[in-house]
């Protein structure tokens, strides 16, 4: 089974992250070396993550994924 993907999807995952690191005053490697993911990578929207690894990320920023789907317009068919 080949992998979905969703770019638009993907760049407003990557910005949304981006927005929460900064609002923590972390930089990449900070979150690299406390979560061994490479958040730059995610941050470029060309990575297709998982939810176990957006859940990951997310509880690291103290957030849950119904709270982190609501600080951005996914829905957006634009």
């Amino acid at each position: 089974m080949s992998q979905c993907r969703d770019p638009r999807l993907l760049v407003n995952i990557a910005l949304a992250l981006k927005s929460l690191r900064e609002a923590k005053k972390l930089t990449q490697e900070e979150v690299f070396n406390e979560l061994k993911i490479h958040i730059g990578r995610i941050e470029t929207g060309k990575t297709n993550i998982s939810i176990s690894t957006l859940q990951a990320i997310c509880d690291f920023y103290d957030i849950s994924l119904k709270d982190f789907f609501s600080i951005s317009d996914f829905n957006s068919k634009n």
